[in-house]
């Protein structure tokens, strides 16, 4: 069984940051392809940013340059660094991880971005 545990969103004005944190725990061996996407009120599930097996990470074309992912492998935990945010940003931010052919989703952490 795996579990995930995000945390960090909050209320913020645009323009400001924020950190995002997601500890996966269970049987995990591997934090690659561990994820974050997000979801607004009424519109689909988006991909954010995945870590890549070699140890890079993928960005939404709509992020890039404004968040960073990062990781701490010893605590299996993936962070997402979000700056210059803007009220298009506002959304439950939610991280996944693939696991022996199958996926497990957090609950998310809600981030919500006025103007």
């Amino acid at each position: 069984q795996v579990q995930l545990v995000e945390s960090g969103g909050g209320l913020v004005q645009a323009g400001g940051s924020l950190r995002l944190s997601c500890v996966a725990s269970g049987s995990i061996f591997s934090i690659a392809g561990m994820s974050w996407y997000r979801q607004a009120p009424g519109k689909q599930r988006e991909f954010v940013a995945r870590l890549t097996s070699e140890g890079s990470t993928n960005y939404a074309d709509s992020v890039k340059g404004r968040f960073t992912a990062s990781t701490n492998n010893a605590k299996n935990t993936l962070y997402l660094q979000m700056n210059s945010l803007k009220p298009e940003d506002t959304a439950v931010y939610i991280c996944n991880i693939p696991v022996n052919g199958g996926t497990y989703w957090g609950r998310g952490t809600q981030v919500t971005v006025s103007s």
